[in-house]
């Protein structure tokens, strides 16, 4: 549980070494790299049948404007897999004390480094993207309910698990996160509201932001297409040619305002009401 608490906070470690070592074989300083060469990655979090989460990542070496430019001269694959190696190995997160120790988080020996080949190293054959998009969204729809049984939602007490059909190992997985999170020292894990999830609490899924469409664009596509689907639902053109351009609010954010009265609140309201007549 706690390693899956802390295993967002150790990819984030990771990316940090990572662009550190490519400096440092490249001869650069970190501060020269991001104007000679960019580090792009996106990856997904999966879990094992144990209910331990991993990643799966796609890193690439682009030039200094993203996939939009070619990586310079030096970016080679071995350079890349020597520095995902060496960042692997020294990326660390310092845990809570827990009973007078102090575990450290570390990424284990199990890295699995394969060169993703283009046309000019795989027989001509172009790798498209969707192809690798294929390969993220294989792990991405791997939730722990998927792995492990668990669930798909939060719980608000633990007593819901007696009348849930989980497997054992599932179940004492989310107990021990439930009663971990019960402890002041691990509070800031927040490990109830996260217990459903085995105590992982990063996203599933990031992205660095130049290693394709942005997700606001996704958004925005989406929108359109929504329009341009209830334009012709109600048999309007889709492509007004004159006319107001249009604009679709997009609301990202929800804050609770309040309740209303229940139908029996609304009775009792109703009948004070007319007894204060009576009285008048």
């Amino acid at each position: 549980m706690l390693w899956n608490a802390h295993a967002g906070m150790l990819w984030r470690r990771f990316t940090i070494h990572l662009r550190r070592e490519i400096a440092k074989r490249a001869g650069l300083t970190q501060r020269e790299l991001p104007e000679r060469a960019r580090v792009s990655f996106a990856k997904v979090a999966e879990y094992q049948k144990r209910g331990a989460v991993h990643f799966h990542a796609v890193i690439r070496l682009d030039g200094p404007a993203g996939g939009e430019t070619a990586p310079p001269h030096w970016a080679t694959p071995e350079l890349l897999t020597n520095a995902i190696r060496a960042a692997a190995s020294r990326a660390l997160i310092p845990g809570p004390v827990l009973d007078g120790r102090a575990p450290t988080f570390a990424f284990g020996p199990q890295l699995d480094i394969r060169t993703i080949h283009g046309p000019d190293f795989n027989g001509g054959q172009a790798l498209t993207d969707r192809a690798v998009a294929a390969y993220i969204a294989k792990y991405a729809t791997k939730g722990a309910e998927t792995a492990t049984g668990t669930l798909d939602r939060r719980l608000r007490f633990v007593a819901e698990l007696a009348s849930l059909d989980l497997p054992a190992h599932a179940e004492r997985l989310i107990r021990t996160a439930w009663a971990l999170g019960a402890r002041k020292d691990l509070e800031h894990l927040r490990l109830r509201a996260w217990a459903h999830m085995l105590g992982f609490r990063g996203h599933f899924s990031t992205k660095t932001r130049r290693y394709s469409t942005t997700l606001g664009a996704l958004r925005a596509a989406r929108a359109e297409w929504r329009r341009l689907q209830a334009a012709i639902a109600c048999g309007d053109d889709p492509h007004p040619v004159d006319g107001p351009d249009e604009t679709t609010l997009v609301l990202a954010h929800w804050t609770y305002t309040g309740t209303g009265l229940t139908p029996t609140e609304q009775w009792l309201s109703a009948s004070l009401a007319t007894e204060g007549d009576i009285a008048r």
